[in-house]
């Protein structure tokens, strides 16, 4: 999801590393020592534990069948959602339609949809092109707070060329991410209805799902996915089943390709990569990277997320787009590796919305790179003084440069110097009250500053970068 463009990627590194740091160092190569683990417990209120998934939350299952020419994907999702507020409708976000997606030929069309409490399904607008943005499906009565409904979705997806994109085609592989009707439900807000933006990023809000994907493929083909992967079955003549289980998934990605895969473990996480022939790269030294940020993260933030992280490595289209325990890697630079790693706490365990609040995932990412080495002082403060509010809604940026400056440089910039100013040790066990308090939800930069309650040196840079308003403020 979190796309890093080549021409931008420069806006990135300069807040962190040395230049040459930046410019392709291979997954794999030598980093710094991570720092010291930061205590459990930070400020006065922090959970003892990290908080459990709702037990309410929905239940999706996904069948994928890629076809022989591996452009078409027919599919059918199954849903069983409870919501925690009154309800007569489901909202369904057809991501591949967005702006980017459907200029190099993807697009989404949901085929049937059924269920007992079903009357109609239709499109509905969310700023791009045909067939919509949104599928809604309208129900015959209102759901009340805590009562569930099951409902069944017919797709076809079109994967168009390879590209800087969550899903595409090139040699030997093919890889759709968000593939899926997405379920766009906020717990305790409603459905995300916001519209998709001329940027290089996302503007979707889901929930985590208990979800269970089965992905038939040609069988001399390899799947890699989210979630923790079965071996594959025989479905049919040339035909094999893949299946996977992620609890925690709040979306999901699929590469299908003629990948050789290496796996090793770290922290009780198994790690599986795969690269694809001819390309020259090492599937065990990328696991041995990948294992590595596991750590190195780890020590700063708490335990990693998920039990299993799957990174197929894709065609060098200049970046990374993270999905819960899967990244589509497409860059040689090994910050590229870190950034999407990160996300697997920012975003995949700490949800947000990506239209309201992109900070709470991209600025905590792109400040978690700096656990591969020492952030450059000068060029931390250059990116603090930069233009543009780092708290800004993805509608509020008018172009990428302006976006990217903002929320990964200025809003990294933002996160070190808070932590320089009120400690490295207090800051990272306020950011680990953070997560585990907000773990598995959807967060709000209230929750932030909540966490940072006890520290107001930090909470004074978080408000002058403009990621933090009064009211967001505790008290």
């Amino acid at each position: 999801m979190r796309r890093r463009p080549a021409a931008l990627a420069a806006e990135l590194c300069l807040v962190l590393l040395p230049t040459a740091a930046c410019t392709g160092a291979t997954p794999g190569s030598a980093a710094p020592a991570p720092s010291a683990a930061a205590p459990a417990t930070g400020a006065a209120g922090c959970p003892a534990e990290r908080a459990a998934p709702d037990p309410d939350r929905p239940v999706v299952d996904l069948e994928f069948s890629l076809a022989e020419d591996l452009r078409t994907v027919t599919g059918t999702e199954s849903v069983v959602f409870t919501p925690d507020r009154p309800t007569g409708e489901l909202v369904f976000r057809l991501v591949p339609n967005g702006p980017d997606a459907t200029a190099v030929g993807n697009r989404l069309t949901v085929d049937a949809a059924r269920g007992d409490d079903v009357v109609a399904g239709g499109y509905e607008s969310a700023g791009a092109g045909a067939p919509g943005g949104l599928y809604v499906l309208t129900l015959a009565e209102q759901l009340a707070a805590g009562e569930s409904t099951a409902v069944e979705l017919d797709f076809t997806l079109s994967l168009g060329d390879g590209g800087f994109e969550r899903l595409g085609t090139a040699a030997d592989v093919s890889w759709f991410a968000s593939g899926a009707p997405l379920l766009a439900w906020e717990p305790g807000v409603g459905w995300a209805r916001d519209p998709f933006v001329a940027l290089t990023g996302e503007t979707a809000s889901s929930p985590v799902s208990d979800t269970t994907i089965a992905v038939e493929a040609p069988a001399d083909l390899t799947v890699l996915m989210t979630g923790d992967q079965d071996e594959p079955t025989r479905a049919r003549e040339g035909r094999r089943t893949w299946t996977s289980h992620e609890p925690v998934a709040r979306d999901v990605s699929v590469a299908v390709g003629r990948f050789t895969t290496a796996e090793t473990e770290v922290a009780g996480v198994r790690v599986t990569t795969g690269v694809l022939p001819g390309s020259g790269r090492d599937p065990a030294r990328l696991a041995r990277a990948t294992a590595e940020a596991i750590e190195q993260l780890g020590a700063r933030f708490g335990d990693f997320p998920y039990a299993t992280l799957t990174v197929p490595w894709l065609p060098d289209f200049g970046g990374g787009i993270e999905y819960p325990s899967s990244i589509l890697l497409a860059s040689d630079a090994e910050v590229v590796l870190v950034h999407e790693v990160a996300h697997m706490w920012f975003y995949g365990m700490v949800g947000d919305s990506q239209f309201r609040d992109p900070w709470l995932d991209e600025s905590f990412a792109s400040y978690a790179e700096s656990v591969t080495g020492e952030p450059d002082a000068d060029r931390v403060s250059r990116l603090l003084a930069a233009e543009g509010d780092v708290g800004g809604s993805m509608a509020s940026f008018a172009d990428d440069r302006r976006y990217v400056t903002a929320v990964y440089g200025k809003g990294a910039a933002m996160l070190l110097t808070a932590r320089e100013q009120a400690g490295a040790e207090a800051f990272d066990a306020a950011v680990r009250c953070f997560v585990d308090a907000t773990a598995w939800s959807i967060a709000t930069p209230a929750d932030v500053a909540a966490a940072l309650a006890d520290l107001p040196a930090a909470l004074a840079v978080l408000q002058q970068a403009g990621a933090l308003d009064a009211e967001d403020l505790p008290g």
